[in-house]
């Protein structure tokens, strides 16, 4: 009976063993598996394309979808290349080429390289607008674009770096590409690229990230109310052609927050603020400190403008108000060199969900209505409403001039203004503004194409929201 007892501890002995030897392989075995499944290929087109799989090429919404080929004709010192017939402005099956390839399957390794590389040439000399990678139509969490890239009729060597290997572990965007024919005044033509591929160069250096395109601004914050920091850049010494510089996305960045009670960011860049106070922000990649911060103050909650009444939509033409649908616009912010000094306005601000214009340095500005867009019939409305809020302190001899401009251009131009001085307006108060549209004595108002303000610099920073005609 004992030496049964004893052989059955041994046979359960052995088999917890065996399993045991069977974990750990599988374990090792899954590891090794999942390491396999991010390739660390670097090329994605030589004379074909290179474990894209077989659906990689996504075109753009409104591209023409059949405008890149693999061209057998011709190729860089090879038997084929990826060509790509930009087409006629008017084409009626896209009036753009541009696509993106993406992996059909898991992405790759790539933080062995440190730049996409490509040779290519045009049928003409051009502009191509646009081409990366990360851009997948997921999360294009670390997407790159080179812009304006300047091809010729003969074969040249073109690098997009990547601004910090590491992040890439598995990359399905290869590559991506959007080209018009602005520079070609409206007209077709055709760009290859060849020998498309990852590579490690060496040669690149001096990496000089950017947020803010450079600049150091301050501003203030709202608490609850996200900012979204952008004019994200890194420029590089290439190997030739001289720098280099890409757009990219926040991901790349590592960003600070001088006090991290007042307002944190995540990795998409997004400022949240929280509290009360002042902090600076600031970002680097790959221990490079980046050029450019955002410095915010935070006093409390926005003030929002005032809520407008709930109007019938016949009797509304709205310019700018998420009340309401506005009309086609040209911009927001006319520029008039060299006479205008102010800045913003284009975009308007995002403040969680309602868009506001901040015009700052604001001597004189309009929201244009006539250039590309139709000109604004406003013959059957009565009044102009605007909200305006200045961000500063009001003296006595202040004065926002509000001017409309009809007929733009033309033998007929007619313009009117009327002025409200300091006593109509209080530092961080919304002032809401009810003009008869009589009293600017246009006459003719059925071809609305400007709508001005006007400072001459006494009041250089405002809000403005809620810009429409309407009938009372």
């Amino acid at each position: 009976m004992k030496n049964i007892k004893n052989i059955q501890k041994n046979i359960s002995l052995y088999l917890i063993l065996i399993l045991l030897l069977s974990i750990s392989c599988e374990r090792d075995l899954s590891n090794e598996a999942e390491l396999a499944t991010f390739g660390k290929q670097g090329e994605i087109f030589t004379d074909s394309p290179i474990g894209l799989g077989t659906d990689f090429y996504f075109p753009f919404l409104g591209s023409k979808a059949t405008a890149w080929t693999v061209d057998e004709d011709e190729g860089y010192e090879s038997a084929a290349s990826m060509r790509f017939d930009v087409p006629n402005a008017n084409d009626p099956d896209g009036n753009f080429a541009g696509a993106i390839f993406r992996v059909d399957g898991a992405g790759r390794n790539l933080t062995e390289f440190d730049a996409l590389t490509f040779w290519a040439r045009a049928s003409q000399g051009v502009t191509i607008g646009e081409i990366g990678f990360g851009q997948d139509f997921f999360e294009n969490k670390y997407q790159v674009t080179r812009t304006n890239i300047t091809l010729g009729t003969t074969w040249t060597k073109y690098i997009i770096p990547i601004p910090d290997p590491s992040k890439l572990t598995e990359e399905r965007g290869l590559l991506w590409y959007s080209a018009g024919s602005q520079d070609t005044g409206g007209f077709a033509y055709t760009f290859w690229l060849d020998e498309v591929k990852f590579e490690k160069l060496g040669t690149i250096a001096q990496s000089r990230p950017a947020i803010l395109n450079g600049e150091d601004i301050e501003q203030s914050g709202f608490l609850g109310i996200p900012i979204q920091l952008t004019g994200l850049t890194q420029t590089f010494s290439a190997p030739f052609g001289g720098n280099v510089t890409v757009l990219t996305t926040p991901s790349y960045y590592d960003f600070q927050s001088s006090d991290t009670s007042v307002a944190t960011v995540n990795e998409l860049g997004v400022v949240s603020v929280s509290n009360v106070g002042r902090t600076t922000i600031s970002a680097g990649i790959s221990n490079v400190e980046a050029s450019g911060s955002l410095t915010i103050d935070v006093a409390g909650g926005f003030d929002f403008a005032p809520t407008p009444p709930a109007r019938d939509i016949s009797n509304v033409i709205s310019v700018f108000s998420d009340a309401y649908n506005d009309v086609p616009v040209d911009y927001y912010n006319g520029f008039f060199a060299p006479f205008q000094t102010t800045q913003g306005g284009s975009p308007p601000l995002d403040v969680a969900g309602d868009g506001i214009i901040n015009y700052t340095d604001l001597n004189f500005v309009a929201i244009g209505t006539f250039l590309d867009v139709p000109p604004v019939n406003v013959t059957n409305m009565t009044h102009l409403h605007i909200d305006i809020k200045p961000n500063e302190a009001i003296d006595s001899g202040d004065f926002i001039n509000i001017q409309l401009l009809n007929a733009v251009g033309t033998a007929s131009e007619a313009s009117g203004t009327i002025s409200f001085d300091s006593s109509n307006f209080v530092q961080d108060e919304w002032t809401s503004l009810d003009i008869p549209i009589a009293d600017f004595a246009l006459g003719d108002v059925s071809q609305m194409g400007l709508i001005f303000f006007i400072t001459d610099a006494t009041i250089s920073d405002i809000f403005v929201d809620n810009v429409y005609y309407y009938r009372q």
